[in-house]
């Protein structure tokens, strides 16, 4: 069974108040503002497609990557249905092996944060740094320690969806910001129900380490930003922003 398979499943059920299209724009209107074009665009980490779609429709030259084939099978069963021409490639992030170079890379909905240690957050960082263009963005959000502590901890939550129901558990750990995630869907069926299990973990990093781990890829920092917005993240902020820079040698 391929990671995230069950999950895959029920991913756009779970996640349904995200809103891509919003997302889409704010990404757009952060590469203005940072006066990039996008170009060739990687969506890194693309899970089921929904933002790498929006973005396609929006006009940009983008296609995705992610490790799970369940979850790109949802992807490029929506891009098909929508008529949209999108490459997905099956790759995990820090094993990035790409055709050609990009100008952009994005990686949205705490993808980095799912990566098990910071060795592995480094080599992703460097593979997005090999093959950008020189004066490429890398533009990646990632959940703050202050979420990990304060918002997910020890906490449970309960989704009640007419194709699914989750009990979603976490148990938190206060030494490296690691949240392990038990999630158990119970899917109707004609006799009841289907009940299927899944678990991973994310980290999370403080600001200083974060930009440690930029720097070591050879990527430069240029700015943080509170997510969803242009301004300076707070103490109490759950997502944050990284837009990276690979300086033209």
């Amino acid at each position: 069974m391929s990671a995230y398979s069950y999950f895959a499943e029920f991913y756009d059920s779970l996640t349904y108040n995200v809103a891509y299209d919003k997302k889409a724009d704010y990404l757009i209107e952060l590469l203005k503002r940072h006066h990039h074009p996008s170009g060739v665009t990687l969506d890194l980490a693309c899970g089921t497609g929904s933002l790498t779609l929006e973005l396609y429709k929006r006009g940009i030259d983008v296609f995705g990557a992610d490790m799970s084939t369940d979850m790109l099978t949802v992807a490029q069963q929506k891009s098909a249905e929508a008529d949209c021409q999108i490459l997905f490639l099956r790759q995990k992030m820090q094993n990035l092996n790409l055709y050609g170079t990009i100008d952009t890379c994005i990686c949205s909905l705490d993808s980095i944060n799912h990566l098990p240690s910071s060795t592995d957050v480094i080599k992703t960082f460097e593979g997005v740094s090999r093959f950008l263009n020189p004066n490429g963005l890398f533009v990646f959000d990632a959940n703050t320690v202050y979420k990990h502590r304060s918002v997910l901890g020890d906490n449970c939550y309960i989704y009640d969806r007419e194709d699914v129901f989750c009990a979603w558990q976490n148990n938190y750990y206060e030494k490296d910001h690691k949240v392990i995630i038990t999630l158990d869907f119970f899917a109707p069926n004609s006799k009841g129900y289907t009940r299927y299990s899944e678990q991973f973990s994310e980290r999370a990093y403080t600001r200083e380490k974060m930009t440690e781990m930029i720097e070591k890829s050879g990527l430069t920092l240029e700015a943080v930003y509170d997510d969803m917005t242009f301004n300076e993240p707070e103490p109490d902020s759950e997502r944050e922003i990284y837009v990276v820079r690979k300086i033209e040698e």
